[in-house]
């Protein structure tokens, strides 16, 4: 499975400059783990970085435009930060697989003259094969949708050099990516590597009233981001899963008690209801009956028991509506899931609970600040020696929080 090693965004609300993990330009440092947690207070932009994985993915699925102007994010004018006019720019480092040669994505997002946003470049580079060191070369280079792009897998840039591989590239709509375009191309291997990498991220708005509705019956093999296709899944899973779907009902009974069952029901009118079952009733109860927590834990169970899922996971601030003795757990889960399996997801969260955080390492977790001229600043609790020192003693690092140990040292 595909990993981040390293996510750079500038210019993005309060993100003015911030680097998570190990770029390609970087000589040193580690890269991110399969599950990585960012906290810090209210306020600090930790929704702006959840955001912006987010705006990069919505700019593959529509445009760049479409991208700046849906409802959360109001325009380009309100997403670029404060008294800053060069573009809003994303760098993404990433491994198809763990011996795979890195490859980094870079991005660069401006406003033309009437006020539009649009794509100013584009770049997608690579080792060649059996170079350790060096700088990446690139195999797609775009600049104002114009540019070349190298066929094959093997392909980069030669100076001085006669290459067959490379083909003049000039997109006619400057709103869209060109690996949107380009990476449905056959001759295009890495591009539509990387494409589909993109395509497949899921970022998590579950929202427990929508996984109330009653959608029409039908399984259905992955559930979306708002959770309201939970009952299909539930049936899908029945069908197709069943051990797996035992698997997660018992663990659902190890951290809910009481939860002995969980199936579906289809109406009269063709609708599926998502029934749970305590024992202590004859009649199960119906999801519109059981509490906001009970129903995100089980999504969240069943979104990482999904057997092909989603490269990257993120999710943002999974405490809401939870009890506090479960999130060491959660957090415990979302590790296994991360790190158990050949194809595991890589699971990124943010939170500002401490119990989540008594689950885990200081190289899994960055701290997100607000800087004295108002911008945010990241670094990992690891580097902090103090209190990589005191969770090897045995002291948890969500305690060490709350003492503001993780504070500005």
């Amino acid at each position: 499975m595909a990993i981040i090693e390293g996510f750079h965004v500038k210019n993005f609300r309060a993100l003015r400059d911030v680097t998570l993990g190990k770029l390609s330009a970087q000589t040193t440092g580690a890269p991110l783990t399969p599950f990585t947690v960012v906290i810090g207070k209210n306020g600090v932009g930790k929704s702006s970085l959840f955001d912006a994985f987010g705006f990069v993915a919505d700019c593959l699925a529509t445009d760049v435009e479409t991208a700046c102007d849906m409802k959360q994010r109001g325009g380009f004018d309100r997403l670029r930060s404060r008294d800053v006019d060069a573009p809003i720019a994303f760098e993404i480092y990433y491994r198809e697989a763990q011996n795979e040669r890195p490859i980094t994505y870079e991005l660069s997002i401006a406003q033309d003259e009437a006020g539009r946003p649009f794509v100013e470049s584009e770049v997608l580079k690579q080792r060649r094969k059996g170079q350790k060191h060096g700088r990446p070369f690139p195999f797609l280079r775009l600049n104002h949708g114009r540019g070349r792009v190298w066929a094959g897998e093997d392909a980069v840039e030669e100076d001085g050099e006669e290459d067959n591989t490379q083909t003049s590239v000039n997109l006619t709509d400057p709103r869209q990516l060109g690996i949107a375009t380009l990476g449905t191309l056959q001759e295009h291997p890495r591009i539509k590597l990387f494409r589909d990498f993109l395509k497949g991220w899921y970022l998590s708005y579950f929202y427990p009233d929508a996984a109330r509705s009653l959608p029409s019956s039908g399984p259905q093999r992955h559930l979306n981001i708002h959770g309201d296709n939970i009952g299909n899944v539930v049936q899908f899973m029945e069908r197709e899963h069943k051990a797996r779907l035992e698997s997660i009902l018992k663990r659902i009974a190890e951290k809910i008690p009481g939860i002995i069952s969980i199936d579906t029901r289809i109406t009269d009118d063709r609708r599926v209801l998502l029934r749970f079952n305590d024992g202590s009733f004859t009649d199960p109860f119906f999801s519109q009956q059981m509490s906001d927590g009970t129903l995100k834990l089980f999504a969240y169970l069943l979104l990482m028991e999904d057997p092909d899922p989603p490269p990257f996971i993120c999710i943002e601030e999974p405490e809401n509506g939870l009890y506090h003795k479960l999130l060491e757990t959660l957090a415990e889960e979302f590790r296994i899931h991360a790190t158990g399996r050949k194809n595991a997801p890589q699971i990124f969260v943010t939170t500002h609970q401490p119990y989540f955080v008594d689950a885990l390492a200081p190289q899994e977790v960055w701290i997100l600040e607000k800087a004295a001229d108002g911008f945010s600043r990241i670094r990992r609790a690891s580097d902090i020696d103090v209190v990589k020192n005191l969770v090897a003693e045995g002291l948890p690092l969500g305690g060490l929080w709350y003492s503001d140990y993780l504070d500005k040292r």
